[in-house]
């Protein structure tokens, strides 16, 4: 099973009332309907918006979900994270230098969690609908030029909704605060890795086809009823 926060729906990679200027996409895909990933998980690339430091534009680019911190020898040998804790993120080595520098927004359409159901082998799936605080980082791939561009999502305690089916989720960033949350010249914006209020959010039950990320079609967002209960938490 995925750990939190470790799949999400992205369908546009855009935040209402950002302008954005299209900056790395992924030459791969022709289509761009292809880029939607409506159960997107880990090693997968998806929109993120940075700050160009030159030109101070909001960029939209392609990264891969997964952490490579800049310093790694060997990208095939070790973890690559994709949560990192708010906690932590400015102190721990593999997070330190991209909180400081390097911070970006992951727009998402929701997140996926999973949770525990006493007498059941399988934890029932819900999706949370929302930007996600998110650190990226360039990797020099070794003897060449190319370079690889990854991020991870930054963690917190769960506030009252989604205590109910996890003790961790992932920070939101209020519309208010993106400018503050990519701005550079401020290294460390700790006030911002808390719990978004619950009052805002929505949570529902989907069926257990998102356990798999080849399923990647809308039907997945779908609500489901639980034992009988409302579809709606």
């Amino acid at each position: 099973m995925w750990p939190m926060c470790g799949r999400i729906t992205q369908k546009t990679g855009e935040l209402p009332g950002l302008v954005t200027v299209m900056g790395a996409g992924d030459s791969r895909v022709k289509d761009p309907k292809d880029w939607v990933r409506h159960n997107g998980a880990p090693s997968q690339d998806f929109w993120v918006i940075r700050l160009h430091p030159k030109t101070g534009e909001y960029r939209r680019d392609r990264l891969t979900w997964g952490l490579i911190p800049y310093w790694l020898k060997d990208a095939t040998g070790g973890r690559k994270p994709i949560n990192a804790r708010a906690e932590t993120v400015a102190t721990m080595r593999s997070f330190r230098d991209a909180y400081a520098r390097r911070r970006c927004l992951l727009p998402i359409d929701n997140f996926f969690e999973w949770k525990a159901t006493k007498g059941a082998k399988a934890k029932q799936p819900y999706a949370i609908s929302f930007a996600l605080a998110a650190i990226w980082e360039n990797w020099e791939v070794p003897g060449s030029d190319e370079w690889k561009r990854t991020f991870c999502i930054i963690t917190t305690n769960a506030n009252d909704l989604i205590a109910e089916i996890h003790d961790r989720m992932p920070v939101i960033v209020a519309s208010g605060n993106y400018d503050r949350w990519l701005s550079p010249i401020e290294p460390d914006p700790h006030d911002l890795l808390v719990p978004y209020p619950s009052e805002p959010m929505t949570i529902w039950p989907i069926s257990t086809r998102v356990n798999k990320p080849e399923n990647n079609d809308p039907a997945i967002l779908e609500p489901v009823e639980v034992g009988g209960s409302p579809s709606l938490l």
